[in-house]
Formats: structure tokens, C-alpha cells, sequence
């Protein structure tokens, strides 16, 4: 089949390499010239996706995989069309439609009849009939679920970046359309564009899984996300009662998930990324009244400012001193800083007078300054240490590449306390006492 994929960001670029993969012939368009470019000569555009650089190597040479900026080229001849442009929301947490709705216009302009349309990127519950149904359908002239129409669907990407094609396989692929028409030729499409591992342990086989609705679809989506912050926001809960009391929270979860009803996940300084901060906000959107979705966002955003307080009360003070934020990424692992600890943990130090760099095993220090950051380098002396990010780099860490080093805030739990014998290590949820710890 032709197939269009629309943003070749870190979700797109794997999905058109896996469609090209599977036998189809794609073509990618993205408004990033320069990212359009790298596609076309066979070149990774950014680092840290396994086995990307080399399924492009293989399969651009071969012309079943090219970009382009001109919807007219990508379009005019797809069958199917896959939308993976991100959502982003404003600064209330509402969802901004400015780049989907461009990209959706655009691409009904040379919609052709029969096309299959498919919605990946992470939506709020009824955006798929709601809103670009009825937009395609001015804009192309041809009325969804029709003969000579087009089939709108949603099937939201459950993906990570670094293992998306791992994940491909993994995880059953959600449909769910406006029309049985359409259910058919998603499941027919993603039938044949994906291969799935064996999965004893779900309750039916591994494959595509049809949801009935684009509503059911979409809230999956949500639902699966918006458990996580709230399952961490339960725990981070858990880890500032635990530290209040002197109980070792890591303790308490390795007991409570030893038997199968109980999955608490681990507390940490932060919740970023485009997933987890983003979507309980799209659920919110269109169920404000969701208290405990609303209160669990706001439990986690909190958590950068609670690990710097924590530092600042075990010292006594932190004005005046050098502190070093480990971790610009939002994970470990992942050259990404959206919605990253990092921003807040900085601000936070900051409002404090500490004196803060950053550092992070896989930015240069150029762009850490791009990002307002002053950039640290291991061995130059500093008082204060808080891991942001669990690099793996930083699990074997040790006091003597930090000199002068009375403090160590590990916010994701990833350093070897054999490493930092005679100084101070915190956790979250930690437990430990202001008596632990040497005052200035």
C-alpha cells in the first residue's frame, strides 16, 4: 500500500520505518526541512532509537521509505495516512490544537477517495468525531464513512522513545473507528503493517484489537496514562509521609507488590516527558469534575520543589551554595528535555540563592546553555548533588567525581551508597532525619 505518515518526530520516523519494513511504501512529511533532509539520505535525525539508524540505511535506499515538506507529494497518492503530529497544552493544561489542525487541513486538501485516516497522536475523548471528522470533510469535500469518502480512526501510539520498535511488537495495537467500514480497513492496515510477539499472559491473543469506538480508543489511551501519574503521585504521597516518619519507603513497596493486587510504582523528583505530564490534563479537558486525576498531577509537579526543600532542610540553608542538577533529560537514557524535572528543580534552587549548574551526559555544554543552564563538569568542586535523571552513567557515580560534595540527593534512587561512604545520601522516601546530616 501507499502509506503517508505525517510528523516524522521520535514517534513518526519509527512507525513510517516499521510501515516501510512490513512491505508498504511511505512517504513522510514533516515542515522540518532539515530533518527531511537527514531521512532522505538514509541518516538517523536523532540519536537514542535502537535499530532506527539502521532500518533507514536499509530501506531508503531501496525507495520504500522518503520525506518531503509538500503534503500535496505524501498525500495525493497514500491510501492510508497517519497522523502523528504532537498535541501540546497552554500553561492552564488546556489542550492547544494549533499544529493538529494545521496538519489535519493540510492533508484533507489532497485527500483522495477511499483513504484511510488514522489518528495516533494522543487526543482528549471525542476529538476524533468531534473535531476532525467534520474538519476533514469541508476541507476535502467528501463525506467520511462513504464509498467515495474517506475512514477516519484512532489508534493511539503506545510507545517509548528508545524502544519503539520493541514496543510495536509487544503491546496489542488499539483501533477504534466511526464506522464498521472503517474498523475493517484499520484492522486489514495495521494487520498487515505490524507483527506482534506471544503473549500468554493477555487475556486474548497479541494483534489489533478492536475497541468498537474512537471514543473507547481514546479513552484507553488516557486511562492507561493517567493510572501512571496517579499510581506515582500515590506513592510520592507515601515517600513525604515516609520521610516524615524515618520509614524506608523502598522497603514498604518491594512488600506491598510481593503479592498480585498491589503495583505501586517508585517515587521520584519528577514526571516529565510528553505522556505522562500531558495526557491527565487531556482527560481532564473533558471531565473536569476527575478530582483525583487533578489532585495527582498537581502532587507530582510539586515533587522537584519538595526534593530541593528536603535539601535545604537537612543543611540548614542552601544560599550561597554550589549545587549541581544531574539529568537535563526527563528520563535516563533519552536526549529529550520536555517538561523535564530539570526546569523547576533549577528554578527551585535558584529562588533558594544557590549557585546552579547542570549536567548531563548527553547534551553539550552549548546546549545546555540554550536551555538557560549553566553546565557543570565532573570533578570541579561543589557542595550539593540532586540526580534529576536516571542516566545510567550516574549509578556508578561516586563521591570523588563530585570534590567537596555534603549532599547528595539522589531523586530516582539510581546511586550505589557504597559510593558515597562519609557523605550524605538522601532518597525520596527515603526516611532519613535533619540529625543524619552535618549542618553547615
Amino acid at each position: 500500500m501507499q502509506v503517508a505518515v505525517v510528523a516524522l518526530g521520535k514517534i513518526g520516523l519509527p512507525l513510517a520505518v516499521q510501515f516501510a519494513a512490513s512491505g508498504h511504501t511511505v512517504i513522510g512529511v514533516d515542515t522540518d526541512a532539515d530533518l527531511v533532509r537527514a531521512v532522505n539520505q538514509g541518516l538517523e535525525p536523532f540519536p537514542g532509537e535502537a535499530g532506527l539508524a539502521e532500518e533507514l540505511a536499509t530501506w531508503v535506499p531501496q525507495g520504500r521509505l522518503r520525506a518531503t515538506t509538500d503534503y500535496a507529494e505524501a498525500i495525493a497518492a497514500a491510501e492510508v495516512v497517519v497522523v502523528v503530529v504532537p498535541l501540546f497544552v497552554d500553561d492552564g493544561g488546556r489542550p492547544d490544537f494549533t499544529t493538529m489542525d494545521a496538519a489535519t487541513r493540510s492533508l484533507a486538501e489532497h485527500l483522495r477517495p477511499g483513504t484511510l485516516v488514522c489518528y495516533e497522536t494522543t487526543v482528549p475523548v471525542g476529538t476524533t468525531r468531534g473535531r476532525y471528522a467534520p474538519m476533514i470533510e469541508t476541507v476535502s469535500g467528501l463525506a467520511q464513512s462513504q464509498p467515495d469518502g474517506f475512514h477516519i480512526v484512532f489508534s493511539p501510539e503506545r510507545v517509548l522513545t528508545g524502544r519503539v520498535f520493541a514496543d510495536l511488537r509487544r503491546y496489542p495495537k488499539l483501533v477504534g473507528a466511526l464506522s464498521e467500514a472503517g474498523s475493517r480497513a484499520a484492522r486489514e492496515f495495521y494487520t498487515t503493517a505490524l507483527a506482534f510477539d506471544e503473549r500468554p499472559d493477555l487475556p486474548r491473543p497479541n494483534g489489533v484489537w478492536d475497541l468498537g469506538t474512537a471514543e473507547a480508543a481514546e479513552l484507553a489511551k488516557l486511562a492507561e496514562t493517567t493510572y501512571r501519574d496517579v499510581n506515582i503521585a500515590l506513592v510520592n504521597e507515601f515517600a513525604r509521609f515516609a520521610d516524615r516518619s524515618g520509614i524506608d519507603l523502598a522497603a514498604v513497596i518491594e512488600a506491598c507488590n510481593s503479592q498480585p493486587y498491589s503495583h505501586l510504582h517508585r517515587p521520584g523528583i519528577a514526571v516529565g516527558g510528553h505522556c505522562i505530564p500531558i495526557y491527565p490534563q487531556l482527560y481532564l479537558a473533558t471531565d473536569p469534575e476527575a478530582e483525583v486525576v487533578r489532585a495527582a498531577r498537581q502532587t507530582n509537579a510539586a515533587m522537584p520543589e519538595y526534593a530541593v526543600a528536603r535539601a535545604a532542610e537537612l543543611l540548614g540553608s542552601l544560599q550561597g551554595l554550589r549545587v549541581v542538577v544531574l539529568g537535563a533529560a526527563y528520563r535516563g537514557g533519552v536526549k529529550e528535555t520536555a517538561f523535564s524535572g530539570v526546569f523547576d528543580t533549577v528554578s527551585a534552587l535558584r529562588s533558594r540563592g544557590a549557585v546552579v549548574q547542570v549536567h548531563d551526559p548527553m547534551y553539550e555544554p552549548a546546549e545546555l546553555a540554550a536551555c538557560g543552564f549553566r553546565a557543570y563538569a565532573m570533578g570541579e568542586p561543589v557542595d550539593v548533588a540532586i540526580i534529576q535523571a536516571d542516566h545510567r552513567e550516574y549509578a556508578t557515580l561516586a563521591a570523588g567525581d563530585l570534590p567537596g560534595l555534603r549532599l547528595l540527593v539522589d531523586g530516582r534512587g539510581v546511586s550505589d551508597p557504597a559510593r558515597f561512604s562519609g557523605v550524605p545520601r538522601v532518597t525520596i522516601g527515603g526516611g532519613q532525619r535533619p540529625s543524619q546530616v552535618a549542618g553547615p
